[in-house]
């Protein structure tokens, strides 16, 4: 067995986790960030129950989740206009690496973000 460490996996691709407050706003923010070619693609799914504290007070919502695939070069780009575009005041949009990829999605992810394309 080696004793060399192994450094962290490449990311291939970004996964970007966010939460909205229902279908209608979800879809807004998905085809803005698809039309801009921040994202090649959105997935949303509806009926997330969530639980929070929030300014002091316990919460409880039903919420829709977000996921935005995209290359990591765009992500940064991606995020901040997530939260331009977020209607929560305070969001979370949260970035996950992706380290295994299918090499015909991850040509598809790449010609789908390139602007001007």
């Amino acid at each position: 067995m080696s004793s060399a460490a192994k450094g962290p996996a490449e990311e291939r691709a970004s996964l970007i986790y966010t939460t909205l407050p229902d279908e209608e706003a979800a879809r807004t923010l998905g085809e803005a960030l698809v039309k801009a070619r921040l994202a090649a693609c959105v997935n949303i799914i509806p009926g997330m129950r969530s639980i929070y504290e929030w300014k002091g007070r316990l919460e409880h919502d039903e919420e829709v989740v977000m996921i935005v695939k995209t290359m990591p070069d765009r992500a940064g780009e991606c995020m901040a206009e997530i939260a331009l575009l977020h209607p929560y005041e305070e969001p979370a949009i949260i970035r996950l690496p992706a380290t295994d990829v299918s090499a015909s999605f991850l040509d598809w992810l790449h010609t789908q973000t390139r602007p001007g394309r």
